[in-house]
């Protein structure tokens, strides 16, 4: 499916973030699509939400690119 099909999917779904602002998803996605430069940077807040708890952290730190 071309990007731009999957970019329409995920907007038609209404998916939202989990912040407390609950972002549209495939708004964030679309810009992303949209910008023009040859290398895109996708920047996560993985702020944990229990103490102590490494979850997302330890996902991160032994292979960042599997986060999508």
């Amino acid at each position: 499916m071309p990007p731009e099909n999957v970019v329409k999917e995920i907007l038609d779904s209404g998916l939202r973030g989990r912040g407390g602002a609950g972002f549209p998803t495939g708004k964030k996605w679309e810009f992303a699509l949209k910008q023009k430069a040859e290398t895109k940077y996708l920047i996560c807040n993985a702020d944990e939400g229990d103490p102590g708890a490494f979850m997302d952290r330890s996902v991160l730190e032994s292979d960042p690119l599997q986060i999508d």
